[in-house]
């Protein structure tokens, strides 16, 4: 067993919790680890796609937003792998999605603080330490720690109707494992609106004249919406708005996030238009073994000898139908999972009325406040920001701020020109906005 107590242990490593190494590196005096149960760093292997960009601008990579003159920033690595004069040039804010896997990779490859292929299987607490019980290869270890971050992040999600029906039903996750067998099948049906929907729709759409399939686009959505990114949209990821958003009560934080999809879900208007040209094209060749359906949800998919039968709602005209196809391609997003050995310490755990993760404002999540922390499951507590890679550095520095009691970083506590709530100075005297 390790006697060693660490600071804290982090679970798990995404991006949100790379960057959180990258930040805590070079603090004097902070004895942190990383956990992870894969075998190195990859993220989103299953969709990074040729030509496939990134929806954040490079500035928001691990480190810069919080801390500009890192090593590990995105610059630095154009700059080691001989690159920044070329990106430069090419005049384009946003990074390809393979290339931020790599600079995530190559940050990962210098920091002596991350232990691969370390699954977690038990946390207990005792007389304030956090006590884990990992498996390592054949081997179990033994790791302690007064504090905790979780990063163990989302998982991919299925519609309960396509689960178990084998490899004729593929997640986007695993998209490009998959994409020559889809390729070779008769038809292929994409379900979903998104960007990875957008992205793997265009993929198949260029060679369909090359394999034959027929390709098919399913969304319940009324249109395939763009990604809303104005400026004074984009301040509703701010710590401003975060501050708004987590003083509201949990009811109206749900119904606000039920109607914010277009702004942290939809596709690149430049990938719209660039499908757009192809279909163009592929209708001028003459190719029209191709449908974009809205409005249609799916009700049911049953696995046959030839594919798969999918049951189908024309939400509009209330019209149920039936579509055949080889395989589909579910873009059907990703769920938070609480991992098993959370239960461990669930006495330690604060939810709210509905069961999740009740987050205080600094992301913890125990009773105490000050001890466990999370990345990337507070939707509802803290808003779309939550997922957005262009916040990890604010996070982050949050996260440092909570884990050393003081300020690693400068914490931004205003950036927005928007004020989100009624101003203070117009309230009358005396009385609180209610939230």
């Amino acid at each position: 067993m390790r006697q060693t107590v660490h600071d804290f242990i982090a679970i798990g490593l995404g991006p949100f919790n790379l960057s959180l190494a990258c930040l805590a590196e070079p603090v004097d005096g902070l004895d942190g680890v990383f956990l992870e149960q894969r075998a190195g760093f990859d993220w989103h292997p299953g969709m990074l796609l040729e030509g496939a960009g990134m929806q954040t601008p490079f500035l928001a990579d691990l480190v810069t937003l919080a801390d500009p003159t890192s090593r590990f920033s995105f610059l630095n690595y154009l700059k080691q792998q001989g690159r920044l004069y070329p990106f430069y040039i090419r005049e384009n804010f946003f990074a390809l999605r393979a290339e931020f896997n790599d600079y995530c990779q190559w940050a990962a490859r210098q920091l002596p603080t991350l232990y691969f292929h370390r699954r977690v299987e038990r946390v207990r607490w005792h007389n304030g330490v956090y006590r884990l019980s990992v498996r390592h290869g054949e081997e179990s270890e033994t790791w302690q720690a007064r504090r905790l971050v979780l990063g163990t992040g989302t998982q991919p999600a299925l519609p309960p109707c396509c689960e178990g029906q084998g490899e004729r039903v593929v997640h986007s996750a695993d998209y490009l494992a998959n994409k020559l067998r889809l390729q070779m099948q008769p038809s292929i049906t994409v379900l979903g609106s998104g960007q990875s929907a957008a992205e793997i729709y265009l993929d198949l759409l260029r060679d369909i004249d090359r394999y034959g399939y027929r390709l098919d686009w399913i969304t319940r959505s009324p249109r395939f919406f763009p990604l809303e990114y104005t400026k004074l949209t984009l301040e509703m990821t701010s710590p401003d708005y975060i501050d708004y958003f987590h003083a509201l009560t949990g009811s109206r934080r749900d119904r606000l996030i039920d109607s914010q999809d277009g702004l942290y879900k939809g596709i690149n208007r430049a990938l719209i238009d660039r499908i757009y040209e192809v279909l163009y094209q592929k209708r001028l060749q003459g190719i029209d073994r191709i449908r974009l359906l809205t409005n249609t949800s799916l009700n049911d998919c049953r696995a046959g000898r030839d594919g798969l039968t999918l049951t189908l709602t024309q939400t509009e005209q209330q019209q149920t139908f039936r579509l055949d196809t080889a395989s589909l391609v579910a873009a059907t997003g990703y769920a938070y999972r609480p991992p098993a050995w959370l239960s461990g310490i669930e006495r330690r755990l604060r939810r709210d009325d509905r069961g999740r993760l009740d987050l205080t404002r600094d992301y913890a999540v125990d009773v105490t406040g000050r001890e466990v922390f999370v990345q990337n499951v507070g939707l509802h507590t803290h808003g779309l920001a939550t997922p957005d890679l262009g916040m990890a550095c604010y996070r982050n520095t949050c996260l440092l701020r909570a884990l050393t009691g003081r300020e690693i970083y400068p914490v931004e506590t205003r950036i927005a020109f928007q004020t989100f709530g009624v101003p203070s100075e117009l309230l009358p005297q005396g009385h609180a906005c209610p939230v």
